[in-house]
C-alpha cells in the first residue's frame, strides 16, 4: 500500500488555485499602485520623449598645457553627471565624443531648464572677497570719486545704499536667529554651532552699524586703474557682457564678476584673488534648520580646505560690509555672497531666505562644481518629440508583428494550448508595462528605443518557455499517460530547462547591464526585468492553468483542437496495456486431442 501513496505524491497537481490568485492579486496591487501614484505611462527616453542635447568644448585655462586628457575629462564627465542627476533628472546622459567635447543629453520633462543651466556652468569653483559690489548697471559718471565731498555725496546717494543693501541681505542670517532688518539676507556660520545666538545677533549689531558708514568705492578698493575701468563699465544685465566678464582671468588676479541678489536683481562685483576653489570643498547639503524651520546649505571643507578657509574667515570678520562678504563664484557669475562675522572651519553653515531648489542649487555647485577643465557650450540641440514619436510608432508596430506571428505559431502548431500561451503572454505583458510605470519614479527608469527592443526580445524568451513546457507534456501523452499524470510527470523536466534557460539570459542582460552606459543599459534592464517575470510567469500562471485544464473533458480526451490528440501525435492506443493469462501447462499434450 506504500507504493501508491509515494506514486500520488509525486504526481499531485497541488492546489492550482492558489498559485492563480497569487498571481492575480500581484496583478491588481501593481495596477492599483499605477493609478494611485498618478503615472499611467512609462517615462520616456530622450530618444522617443524629446529633448535637449549639449556639446561641451574642453578648454585649456590659461597658463596650462596639456590639460586636456583622457583622466580629466572622465573626471569632468563623471562630475558633470553627478550635478545633473543631482537635481533628480531621469535618465540623463554625460559621455565624451573625440577628445575633447562631452555630450550632455537632458530628456524632457522634470528639471529639464534647471539642469540645462547646471550644465553651462562648467567652470571651476573659487571663493573670492569682496571688495565692492554695486548695481549692475554701468556707473554714469566714473570720475564723481575725484573730490572729498563728491565722494561722500556720491556715497550717499548712490553707492552706500546698493552697497549697503548688498551687505544687509548677504549680512544678515536666518530669520528666527537673528534680528537681521533684511529678509532677504544670507549669512555664513559655524556649521557645529548654527543654533547659538550670540554670534548671529553680534554680526547684525554690526551689520546695522556697518551699514551706517561709507562703502569703499572702486577708487578706495585695491584694483588697478584697467579693473576699475572695467568694473565701471560693466552691464551685468547685458547677456554677452557677463559671458565675457571673467575670461582669461587667473585665480591669483583680481576681477570683477555678476551675479543675482535675492530679489533677483543683477549687481556686479570687484573681488580680491581666489582663496580657495571648489576641490577644497569635501560635501555640501541642503538641509532644513530646526531652530528655524529656513533651508541652509551645510558646507563641510578638506582638511586643507579647513585651514584655508579659517584663515579667510578670519581676515573677513574684521571687516565693514561688504568687504566681510566671500563670493563663491563658477564660470565667473557669483552663485552666492555671503558675509562672515566670525572665524570659522571645518564645518559652515549658510543661512539665508532660501527656497528649496535655491539651497539645493547652491548645494549641487559646492559639492560638484570643481571641474578639472573649463567647457563652453559648442552647440545646444532640441530633439523632436515628433521623431522620437515616430520611432516609438516603429518600434510598437515590430514588437505587434514578432507577437502575431509567434501567436499564428502557437494556434496552427498547438492549437488549444494556445490559450494557455496567449493568456500567459498577456499576464507577463500586463506586468512588464505596470512594473515599468512605476519603476520610473521609484528608480528614475525610463523607457528608450533599447529597452523596447529588450522587450521584444523577451516576447521570444517567454514563448520559448511555453514551448518546452508543452513539448514535454506531449512527450508523456505519447507515451501513453493520460493528460492529468503527464502534466505533473513532464513539469519537473521541463522546469529544469526552462530554469537554466532564463539563468543564461540573465546573465547576459546583468553582464551587459554592468560593462556598458547609456542607452544599452536600458536594453540589458528590460531584458533582465522581463527574464525574471518570464519564471514568475510560468510558475505562478501558466504551470497551474495547465493543471486546471487538464481536468477540463475538451483536453483529458484529446480533442483534435486540443492540441493534444493521442493519435495526432503518435500515441498508440490502447494507452495502458495489460498482459493476456495464459493456462498453466499440464504436461505432454496428445496430438490427437490437439
Amino acid at each position: 500500500m506504500a507504493a501508491p501513496k509515494k506514486g500520488r505524491r509525486q504526481s499531485a497537481p497541488g492546489k492550482p488555485g492558489r498559485s492563480l490568485a497569487f498571481i492575480l492579486i500581484a496583478l491588481v496591487a501593481l495596477t492599483g499602485g499605477m493609478f494611485l501614484s498618478g503615472n499611467t505611462t512609462p517615462r520616456l527616453g530622450i530618444d522617443l520623449a524629446g529633448g535637449t542635447s549639449i556639446t561641451l568644448q574642453a578648454k585649456n585655462e590659461p597658463g596650462q598645457k596639456n590639460a586636456i586628457n583622457p583622466t580629466n575629462m572622465n573626471t569632468a564627465v563623471s562630475i558633470i553627471n553627478n550635478r545633473v542627476n543631482g537635481l533628480g533628472v531621469s535618465e540623463a546622459e554625460v559621455q565624451t565624443q573625440g577628445e575633447d567635447n562631452i555630450i550632455v543629453n537632458i530628456p524632457k520633462g522634470t528639471n529639464e531648464k534647471q539642469a540645462r543651466e547646471q550644465v553651462g556652468t562648467t567652470a571651476q569653483l573659487y571663493f573670492r572677497p569682496v571688495l565692492t559690489v554695486a548695481s549692475g548697471e554701468p556707473t554714469p559718471d566714473p570720475s564723481a570719486s575725484s573730490s572729498g565731498k563728491e565722494k561722500d555725496k556720491g556715497d550717499k546717494s548712490t553707492d552706500t545704499p546698493k552697497a549697503t543693501d548688498k551687505g544687509d541681505d548677504k549680512a544678515s542670517s536666518t530669520p528666527s536667529a537673528t534680528n537681521s532688518p533684511s529678509p532677504q539676507g544670507r549669512a555664513v556660520t559655524d556649521g557645529l554651532k548654527a543654533d547659538a545666538t550670540p554670534t548671529p545677533k553680534a554680526s547684525d549689531k554690526d551689520g546695522d552699524k556697518g551699514a551706517a558708514k561709507p562703502t569703499p568705492t572702486p577708487s578706495a578698493d585695491p584694483a588697478t586703474a584697467a579693473l576699475q575701468k572695467k568694473f565701471t563699465a560693466l552691464d551685468c544685465t547685458d547677456k554677452a557682457q557677463r559671458g565675457k566678464v571673467g575670461d582669461g582671468i587667473k585665480p591669483s588676479e583680481q576681477t570683477v564678476a555678476c551675479g543675482k541678489n535675492n530679489a533677483g536683481q543683477w549687481e556686479k562685483y570687484v573681488l580680491g584673488p581666489a582663496e580657495l576653489n571648489g576641490k577644497d570643498v569635501d560635501d555640501a547639503k541642503a538641509t532644513i534648520n530646526q531652530q528655524s524651520g529656513a533651508w541652509v546649505v551645510n558646507m563641510e571643507f578638506t582638511g586643507g580646505g579647513s585651514k584655508k578657509f579659517s584663515k579667510t574667515t578670519s581676515k573677513l570678520s574684521q571687516q565693514q560690509p561688504p568687504m566681510n562678504q566671500f563670493a563663491i563664484v563658477l564660470d565667473g557669475e557669483v552663485a552666492s555672497a555671503p558675509s562672515v562675522n566670525t572665524t570659522l572651519s571645518a564645518n559652515a553653515e549658510i543661512s539665508g531666505s532660501f527656497t528649496q531648489e535655491s539651497a539645493q542649487d547652491l548645494a549641487n555647485i559646492l559639492s560638484y562644481g570643481a571641474l578639472p577643465l573649463t567647457f563652453h557650450e559648442q552647440s545646444v540641440t532640441t530633439v523632436s518629440p515628433a521623431l522620437g514619436g515616430e520611432q516609438l510608432h516603429a518600434g510598437l508596430i515590430a514588437g505587434a508583428i514578432g507577437l502575431a506571428l509567434v501567436i499564428i505559431y502557437l494556434v496552427v502548431y498547438y492549437r488549444g494550448l494556445s490559450l494557455i500561451a496567449i493568456a500567459s503572454l498577456l499576464v507577463s505583458a500586463a506586468l512588464t508595462y505596470t512594473l515599468m510605470t512605476l519603476l520610473g519614479p521609484a528608480i528614475s527608469f525610463t523607457l528608450n528605443l533599447p529597452a523596447v527592443c529588450g522587450a521584444i526580445v523577451a516576447i521570444g524568451i517567454t514563448a520559448d518557455s511555453f514551448i518546452v513546457f508543452f513539448e514535454r507534456v506531449r512527450d508523456e501523452v505519447r507515451e501513453g499517460r493520460t493528460l492529468r499524470p503527464a502534466v505533473e510527470r513532464a513539469w519537473p523536466r521541463a522546469r529544469r530547462t526552462i530554469l537554466v534557460s532564463d539563468f543564461v539570459s540573465f546573465l547576459a542582460a546583468a553582464v551587459l547591464f554592468i560593462v556598458t552606459v547609456g542607452k544599452v543599459q536600458g536594453f540589458a534592464f528590460t531584458l533582465g526585468l522581463t527574464t525574471l517575470l518570464d519564471v514568475v510567469v510560468v510558475f505562478f500562471f501558466t504551470k497551474p492553468l495547465m493543471t486546471l485544464m487538464a481536468r477540463k473533458k475538451f483536453f483529458a480526451d484529446g480533442h483534435k483542437w486540443s492540441g493534444l490528440d493521442p493519435k495526432r501525435l503518435g500515441a498508440k492506443p490502447p494507452l495502458r496495456r495489460t498482459r493476456r493469462a495464459t493456462a498453466p501447462s499440464a504436461g505432454p499434450v496428445d496430438p490427437k486431442e490437439a
